[in-house]
């Protein structure tokens, strides 16, 4: 791989794992140009993206299992019902950071919540790259 092929990835990857915690901000229209610029990078784009969006997002899974835990507010109770399995919409905009963080609170099993991240963050990728393709 030449350099501006691993300086794309690597800005890929810190949009992405930027995009997934609370700060505001998108990688779709990044992993889109990476995807326009270098078409062969395809997997390697999804590879990179997802696992650096799922990083971020269980940032925000760890801060949220940082805050004490008191009674569990109402409006988890939706996250609370279908565990970790809620975070397969942990890529929407808004509501993503929202069900990572209330993961972390409800204390959900880490490893579960990962991995229904990494689907759901994979998954969505895979569909931006299929529309290019």
């Amino acid at each position: 791989m030449i350099t501006s092929e691993l300086a794309a990835l690597g800005g890929l990857a810190v949009a992405a794992f930027l995009a997934a915690t609370l700060l505001p901000g998108g990688s779709e229209a990044v992993f889109a140009g990476v995807l326009a610029l270098h078409p062969e990078l395809g997997l390697a784009a999804l590879l990179v993206a997802t696992l650096a969006n799922t990083a971020g997002g269980m940032s925000t899974y760890l801060l949220g299992r940082l805050l004490p835990r008191k009674e569990v507010p109402a409006r988890l109770a939706t996250v609370q019902r279908w565990g970790s399995l809620s975070l397969l919409l942990s890529w929407a905009p808004l509501l993503g950071d929202a069900l990572c963080a209330a993961a972390g609170v409800l204390r959900l099993n880490w490893l579960a919540c990962m991995l229904w991240m990494a689907i759901g963050k994979g998954l969505r990728y895979a569909a931006i790259l299929w529309l290019m393709a």
